[in-house]
Parts: structure tokens; sequence; C-alpha cells
């Protein structure tokens, strides 16, 4: 893969489950800038270790959250890596690289902090700074409205809640993938 990517450049999975996080760091970033395909009717569909699970994406209220995370998946980039964080009836967190809670992709993303944390809720995960959230990502695993307003909310569970709650620290995201096509929001 070349350094320069050019304008209109299509996304594909450049990053196998094995690479390291140097490597998901070097080919996230080099992407950062190419605009993946936002219709507004996402479906993000995670399969892991315990089963699979599925995320309606929220485009118009966390826009840069979702474009950024849409890149990433589709780039491969959450393939192979590990749920680092679970603290019971609160979130399940994954995404890192580094499979310890201090990795990110490179770049950051704005908190866009417009919808709920109700129970399935998928968040960013961020630092002290409300504006250093990156790659990882969490789901809550009841209500936590004391988020709102400080974490930026950019999808929904709506299918295989129950996988989410059977995942703990350690289990593995074998692959997401996005779906587009006419599905419940």
């Amino acid at each position: 893969m070349s350094a320069q990517i050019a304008a209109g450049q299509e996304i594909d999975r450049y990053i196998q489950p094995d690479a390291n996080a140097a490597l998901r760091v070097q080919i996230a970033r080099k992407f950062m800038n190419v605009k993946p395909e936002i219709t507004g009717d996402e479906i993000a569909v995670v399969e892991t270790n315990k089963g699979t699970f599925k995320f309606v994406l929220y485009p118009d209220s966390a826009p840069a959250t979702v474009e950024s995370f849409v890149r990433l998946a589709e780039l491969g980039f959450y393939d192979g890596l590990t749920f680092h964080r679970y603290v019971p009836n609160f979130v399940i967190q994954g995404g890192d690289p580094k499979g310890d809670g201090t990795g990110d992709a490179g770049y950051t993303v704005p908190l866009e902090a417009r919808a709920h944390h109700v129970e399935g809720a998928v968040g960013l995960a961020r630092a002290a700074d409300p504006n250093s959230g990156s790659c990882q990502f969490y789901i809550t695993l009841s209500p936590q409205p004391h988020l709102d307003g400080n974490y930026t909310v950019f999808g929904r569970v709506i299918e295989g809640m129950d996988v989410v709650r059977k995942l703990r620290k350690g289990d593995k995201i074998l692959r997401i993938t996005i779906e587009r096509g006419d599905q419940e929001k």
C-alpha cells in the first residue's frame, strides 16, 4: 500500500486480525481523511468469540464518530482485538489496538454528546479531554444517564444484547462489518 492515498480512494480491509498495534495505527492514520460512504442506514455487525450482535449507527447525532468508526471497521482495524474492560451492570469496552485501555487510532474525534446512555448504547471512550475519543468503544449494560453530555453515543444494540451480556475482559472481536440498507433504527 502506498503512503499516498488518492482522492476518492476506496477503503478496503488492509488490516489483518493478527496485525500489531503500530501497524493498525499506521494504516488508520493513512486513511484518516478518507470519507467512507455514510447513507444513514448503517448497521455494525460485531462477530465475537461469544456470538454476534448488531448495532444501528447514529450519523445524525454523531457524524464524525460514525464516519471514523465505519472507516476503522472497513479497514479491519477492530478485527482480532479484545474487550479489555468489563464492569458488571455498567459497560463492556473494547477496540484498543494495545489491548490495555491506553491505545488509539493515531487521531482523535471531537465530542458529539447528543444521544442518551440507554441500555445497549454504544459510546466512544475517551480520556480526560472531552475531544480525545479515538477508536475505543463501550456498550452500556444498563442505563447510565450520568454519562449523558460527557461521552458520545454513536449507536445502539438492536440485536444480540444477550451476546453483549456474556462478554468479559479478554473476549475477542473476530470481525466488525458494516451493513447498509433498509434496517430498523
